[in-house]
């Protein structure tokens, strides 16, 4: 199954991007704890891409799609705004986090948590972000 859901870049539709991946989810039979885990995570990705690669631009549109089977969920959202390099991105330690008392920038660092595999590309003038979930 392949679901689809494009919205504009206004933090405005994040609650339409939770109430799309929660319906997606409540379909595969999973879990609540392990459903709400993953709406999180997708929700902030496309904070993310929301807030600081479309600047909150609603000419600007990011595209999702979920295909759901029986090994995994796979989460694709595109965008064409300023591309992000995961390469170049370095987890806070704890001890960094406690000491500096940091409040934001620790998005990514949960998602990775909660998703099996995370990857950012680019191709033919789309920034594509997939997230996938082993069931």
């Amino acid at each position: 199954m392949i679901k689809k859901l494009t919205i504009s870049c206004k933090k405005d539709n994040l609650p339409k991007i939770r109430e799309f991946v929660g319906g997606v989810l409540s379909e595969s039979h999973m879990g609540e704890v392990e459903a709400h885990k993953i709406v999180l995570a997708v929700d902030e990705v496309c904070a993310n891409l929301i807030i600081h690669a479309n600047k909150c631009d609603p000419s600007h549109h990011l595209e999702m799609a979920i295909k759901v089977d029986t090994k995994k969920i796979v989460f694709t959202i595109k965008d064409k705004g300023l591309a992000f390099d995961f390469t170049k991105y370095k987890e806070p330690s704890m001890d960094e986090i406690v000491s500096t008392r940091r409040k934001g920038g620790l998005g990514l660092m949960l998602v990775r948590r909660i998703m099996d595999k995370i990857e950012f590309t680019t191709e033919k003038n789309y920034n594509i972000c997939t997230l996938i979930k082993k069931l």
